[in-house]
């Protein structure tokens, strides 16, 4: 004998079922307590949860660091979204029908997290963000993206100042999928800041890359210059400074730069500066050589260009790849 539902079961048969669909079912929403941070720092908020037209099973809520990067083949290079930290708010719980929840939440971020503003002037290119996963019964919401800023160590500011003393100007910003041959790195990717040569180095590179791989106790900063050619020929030169946080503070960068540059003029390639030499990268193009715009005394150098919205990058992620 076939056993019937009352009215009411078949109901709440029903709203389950357009809540598979995401109809009826929770909603999500992410509030940032701040939207700049540094690396290493914490990125504080709540996760506000509502109850849709019946009880819920919440399996999980995560968040997950993006960011936009790029990838290099054969044909070029292709951009995405690319999911780069996660850690859990929440593990199993059940949400009532139209109950409201709030989550707060302290995520601690990595070292290696990329600078995509500096002097409070977001760098063209960078992209970053929070995603909401929430978990209800095997199906997941991704959920709407959050836009952060992040701003360099004070380590990391120094050498930028110095792109800006050295006539440096800003040219973009991007993170590059890829290892970086003999530097320690917890991302599967490196951030990339490209720049203009002042008039004195015009003649001897055409652009300089700049990249960071931080860590709580140090520094390393990667520079790559694409050389013009001429009596030594062209091409790339690669320096590395190797230093605590607080060597960085200390050294003057825009003389250790302005001579690794004058050296390149001079020889075939030129290294200077604590564990300073050349290497490759698997895959990929060096990290590079960069001049960011300077904060501080010397202000913003004019070439920075303002970077597209965050919010418009996040629109259409097309999903993780």
């Amino acid at each position: 004998m076939l056993s019937t539902l009352d009215s009411e079961e078949e109901n709440v048969i029903f709203k389950r079922m357009l809540g598979a669909l995401g109809v009826g079912g929770p909603s999500v929403d992410t509030v940032l307590s701040t939207r700049r941070v540094q690396p290493g720092g914490l990125l504080s908020g709540e996760v506000k949860l509502k109850g849709g037209d019946f009880d819920a099973e919440i399996e999980h809520i995560t968040l997950g660091l993006v960011a936009r990067v790029e990838l290099e083949h054969d044909g070029g290079e292709i951009g995405g979204l690319d999911e780069f930290f996660r850690s859990e708010v929440s593990g199993p719980f059940t949400l009532r029908k139209g109950e409201e929840r709030v989550l707060p939440f302290q995520l601690g971020l990595p070292y290696e997290l990329p600078v995509s503003e500096v002097g409070g002037q977001p760098l063209k290119g960078m992209a970053l963000g929070v995603r909401t996963e929430l978990a209800i019964a095997k199906a997941v919401d991704k959920g709407d993206l959050d836009p952060f800023a992040v701003a360099p160590l004070p380590s990391q500011e120094r050498v930028l100042q110095a792109f800006g003393q050295l006539g440096f100007a800003f040219k973009s910003a991007d993170l590059e999928v890829g290892r970086i041959h003999g530097v320690q790195q917890q991302l599967p990717f490196y951030q990339e800041i490209e720049f203009y040569p002042s008039p004195q180095y015009a003649g001897t590179v055409n652009e300089v890359e700049l990249t960071f791989v931080a860590d709580a106790g140090r520094l390393v900063v990667v520079l790559e210059a694409d050389k013009r050619a001429g009596r030594y020929g062209g091409g790339d030169a690669i320096g590395r400074f190797d230093l605590s946080h607080e060597q960085a503070l200390q050294l003057d960068w825009a003389s250790e730069i302005g001579r690794w540059l004058s050296g390149l003029s001079q020889y075939g390639f030129a290294a200077h500066g604590h564990e300073a030499h050349h290497h490759g990268h698997h895959g990929h193009h060096g990290p590079g050589l960069g001049t960011v715009a300077a904060a501080g005394a010397v202000g913003l150098v004019g070439g920075m260009m303002a970077a597209e919205a965050v919010e418009e990058i996040f629109e259409d992620d097309g999903g993780d790849w």
